[in-house]
């Protein structure tokens, strides 16, 4: 019997730190009001590192040459690093500066944003930098929310980060109602409570005063989550954007989204085994609520593991059941974080921008999970940076 208890407890800790921690993010996740800057004088270099980006870069120059701030207090710079094809000629010709990085040692988007920001503080023009990625198209209120931000004191910023191509296939279909909970749900409840809704590589945001005090100096494959909590053990949040968006293109084909997965999964696995308990350490001792955030962050698993979990405990708890009828308190408790996972779930999906048809492609997320753990399984330690192989291109 006691046997039996263990199991249920063992399956049944994380995923109630999980559920409670997505319930509560669910419940805080009404829209902020929207601040408005009341100048138009700050100037930001937007940084874009690009790996190989020939397909992509017009589009993204483009995006960006079209956002709602004066021509003069804006740089679109395209860090064109160890590309072989023309990323950097397509650039330029968009009205882009293009600065050419080779280092066949030193590879990655880490390596390239470091590059970029150091060129921008070389030329003490820009009071603070925004970072894109090259597959991305923002929308034109992107810099003014950012400097409404910093005029209330915001240093490092996070803007809302979407999918381009949502409609793509029932694969796209449901990252997108899982980057709507992940970022607009979590995003919005973490500026709420004053927290910080770290970084995601896409969308950020820095001034100069920032990084001259904290320099960028994150390489890994998760260069953006780390930084984050990097950020964070140092007592500075990240302001969430909430009506500012970076929409990414995503791949449809399971088989050219295989090597970002990989690295998606692996980097943020080995964040988790690096900081997660730096991070209680601080959130308790100080007491720090960055840091106990970041931590509990950490520690909730994507969706699909957690409803793993979940499925684990009720399938335990109805075979306990038939040894000893207290186990039916743990399947009851497995159904009630079933429902809480459902409810974060559809709120994802109700910040989204897709329609009703999304839901019933949710019927397939048990493949899509089964499918991350088998591109996880497969990681070979890649460490340099890899470009994403794009569906058509």
């Amino acid at each position: 019997m006691g046997l039996i208890y263990f199991l249920l407890c063992l399956a049944a800790v994380p995923a109630t730190i999980s559920c409670l921690y997505l319930g509560l993010m669910t419940l805080l996740s009404w829209r902020a009001p929207t601040p408005q800057p009341a100048s138009r004088s700050l100037r930001f270099d937007i940084l874009v590192p690009a790996h190989n980006e020939a397909a992509v870069i017009e589009r993204t120059v483009a995006s960006l040459r079209q956002i709602d701030w004066p021509a003069d207090r804006m740089r679109v710079v395209v860090i064109a690093d160890n590309c072989a094809d023309d990323t950097a000629q397509l650039a330029a010709a968009a009205g882009a500066t293009v600065i050419e990085r080779r280092d066949e040692t030193l590879r990655g988007k880490g390596y390239a944003l470091a590059h970029g920001i150091a060129h921008s503080a070389a030329g003490q023009w820009a009071d603070a930098i925004a970072v894109v990625d090259a597959d991305t198209v923002v929308s034109p209120n992107f810099l003014s929310a950012f400097a409404a931000r910093i005029e209330q004191g915001a240093q490092a910023l996070q803007a809302n980060y979407g999918v381009l191509n949502p409609d793509d296939s029932w694969r796209t279909r449901i990252i997108t109602i899982a980057y709507g909970a992940f970022h607009a749900v979590r995003g919005r409840a973490r500026e709420r409570l004053r927290v910080s809704c770290g970084l995601r590589g896409n969308g950020m945001g820095f001034t100069h005063a920032l990084l001259r005090d904290h320099p960028f100096r994150s390489v890994s494959l998760t260069e953006d989550l780390e930084q984050g909590i990097v950020l964070g053990l140092e007592g500075i949040r990240v302001w969430y954007v909430d009506e500012a968006h970076a929409d990414a293109e995503l791949v449809a084909s399971g088989s050219a989204s295989v090597s970002q997965r990989q690295r998606w999964e692996g980097g943020r696995f080995a964040v988790i085994r690096i900081y997660t308990g730096r991070l209680l350490r601080a959130g308790l001792t100080r007491p720090d609520r960055i840091c106990m955030d970041l931590a509990l962050d950490l520690l909730t698993l994507p969706i699909g593991y957690v409803a793993l979990e979940i499925g684990a405990l009720l399938v335990l708890a109805l075979l306990a059941a038939l040894v000893t009828p207290a186990a039916w308190a743990w399947a009851g408790w497995a159904v009630l974080m079933g429902i809480i996972l459902g409810a974060h779930i559809l709120r994802g999906w109700q910040l989204g921008p897709l329609g009703p048809r999304a839901l019933l492609d949710l019927a397939r997320a048990p493949f899509f999970v089964l499918w991350k753990l088998h591109a996880l399984l497969r990681r070979r330690g890649e460490q340099g940076w890899v470009k994403t192989r794009r569906d058509g291109r």
